[in-house]
């Protein structure tokens, strides 16, 4: 079997910055606030990712219910493709898919419709019917890679980004995906024109708004601690809907509690229960931005969430890329401890 090694440091290069203000604690904060009504302006959390210039419908983390037929074959694409050097043929793929309890004619579906996503694209090797992955998907798994094996948390003097804009009504529709997808990547709302994330997240805000060619209607600000009239914490739970988020995350404790110290299972077994817990939990670092632990209800079960996810991966990510390796032929080297506690020093 060819051996190789996978590119288990799940990094993400930064975007360029551009043209960004700092606003220093409280200045025009209570003014923008006074813009606008809070309520009823998020939009739902499975409203569909941001799509980069030419990349069309590649983006679908939030396209695929998890746990459906596609989001699982998503997961697999998303840990495993990469590794195998891009390219896989379809009786491979059908039977990782076997393994997840999905039928052929199911798996069958799904591959078509990432096909159609332009995420695989068809292309046989020595006769062998298969797919490779699209060029252009890569730079969105790494990103993907980044979000959600190292998830990032403010600390109580972490800084702020904000986002003002003014669209016309003529552009509603440019309005509309901007907010979808300022929500999609973690920015709670304060007003329908000013939008608040931690600041690490400041050069993806910057990459969807040249994205949409909106870049010249908005203003970004890095700012410290906001002030408000009442308590911080109180304000942010206008901001985010936070019974939404801890929603996902006791939804991820329940299903995969259970397997957080497992044992005696076989690798194609370990490679179910690691499948399916990668794939709920990979909508969650998009949807929780990592705010300050003072500022969330004292029951918030993001700390362990991320703690049984670190489990799940010491536990299972090996076995699991092994039955990848019998069942592709080409042996993938399984991550090193020190990746994994790496990934561990991201999570809160």
């Amino acid at each position: 079997m060819t051996r190789r090694s996978p590119s288990r440091s799940f990094g993400c290069g930064a975007f360029r910055r551009r043209g960004v203000r700092t606003l220093f604690e409280g200045r025009g904060f209570g003014r923008a606030k006074q813009a606008g009504n809070v309520s009823g302006v998020a939009p739902q959390i499975h409203s569909k990712p941001w799509r980069e210039g030419d990349m069309g419908e590649i983006l679908d983390d939030l396209d695929s219910r998890p746990g459906s037929t596609t989001s699982l074959l998503r997961s697999i694409i998303g840990i495993y493709l990469r590794e195998l050097g891009g390219w896989i043929s379809v009786g491979d793929l059908l039977t990782l898919m076997e393994a997840l309890d999905v039928p052929a004619p199911r798996a069958r579906t799904a591959i078509a419709r990432l096909k159609k996503k332009e995420l695989l694209l068809p292309e046989p090797r020595d006769r062998v019917a298969g797919y490779r992955l699209s060029d252009d998907a890569v730079p969105m798994l790494v990103r993907g890679d980044r979000r959600i094996y190292h998830p990032r948390s403010m600390q109580s003097d972490s800084l702020w980004c904000l986002v003002s804009f003014s669209i016309p009504e003529e552009d509603r529709h440019l309005r509309h995906q901007l907010r979808r997808r300022l929500h999609w990547i973690g920015c709670g709302t304060v007003s329908p024109a000013l939008w608040i994330a931690p600041a690490y997240l400041l050069d993806e805000v910057e990459d969807i708004l040249v994205d949409l060619d909106v870049r010249d209607r908005a203003t970004v600000f890095v700012a410290q601690r906001p002030r408000v009239a009442g308590a911080l914490e109180d304000a942010v739970r206008q901001w985010w809907d936070l019974d939404a988020i801890r929603a996902h995350h006791d939804a991820f404790l329940e299903q995969h509690g259970s397997h957080g110290s497992g044992s005696g299972v076989s690798s194609r077994e370990a490679f179910a229960i690691y499948i399916r817990s990668i794939d709920t939990w990979r909508v969650i670092p998009y949807i929780d931005p990592g705010l300050p632990r003072e500022l969330l209800p004292e029951d918030w079960p993001g700390e362990r969430s991320s703690d049984l996810l670190q489990r799940l991966r010491d536990r299972f990510s090996g076995p699991a890329t092994d039955y990848v390796s019998v069942v592709t032929g080409t042996r993938i080297d399984n991550p090193s401890r020190a990746a994994s506690q790496a990934s561990r020093a991201g999570m809160r």
